[in-house]
């Protein structure tokens, strides 16, 4: 694709170094939550990988951490604590977001980052064939297995997530909450 954004250019970049070649899609509308995500790719809002920043404060100075949840789950601050054993964790604020890993929120993708991350993964994110994780872009995406995903992001599988109270596509359409 000629004329890729830089943002995308440098998602493609990181797969391939690690053997991948990935599908990027382009939507005209924003694909920035998961609900507008799910329904641009005809997915389930929980096959969509939300990618977020966390900040474990400490007295060296914060240190970021990124969750890739399922966009159906909440991300539970004390189970994402007791998972890095960090006391004080706290969601980035987007400025935070943008200078940690390079990439605006909505399109922040799960690798392909400024600096390397800690990244842990919602296993529920595993009960699905293919997921959709933002491309670098608040409109673009890509589809993964989850099992490459994890690789492509040297992440850790573990439990940093609460369910919803109903079934991934009974969901509201916005599901923006971490």
């Amino acid at each position: 694709m000629p004329d890729l954004p830089a943002s995308v250019q440098r998602v493609i970049d990181a797969a391939a170094r690690k053997g991948v070649t990935l599908e990027v899609r382009f939507f005209e509308r924003s694909t920035h939550t998961a609900g507008e995500a799910a329904a641009a790719v005809g997915a389930e809002v929980g096959q969509i990988v939300k990618s977020l920043v966390f900040v474990a404060e400490s007295a060296s100075g914060p240190r970021p951490c990124l969750v890739l949840a399922s966009g159906a789950n909440t991300v539970d601050l004390a189970l994402l604590a007791n998972a890095l054993t960090e006391p004080r964790m706290r969601r980035a604020t987007a400025e935070e977001a943008r200078d940690l890993t390079g990439f605006a929120i909505g399109g922040i993708p799960p690798f392909g980052h400024a600096t390397p991350i800690r990244t842990l993964m919602d296993p529920d994110l595993g009960r699905f064939e293919v997921v959709w994780a933002a491309a670098g872009t608040a409109n673009a995406v890509f589809a993964v297995g989850p099992q490459t995903l994890r690789v492509l992001a040297n992440a850790t599988v573990t439990p940093i997530s609460a369910a919803p109270e109903t079934r991934p596509e009974q969901q509201p359409a916005n599901t923006t909450s971490a």
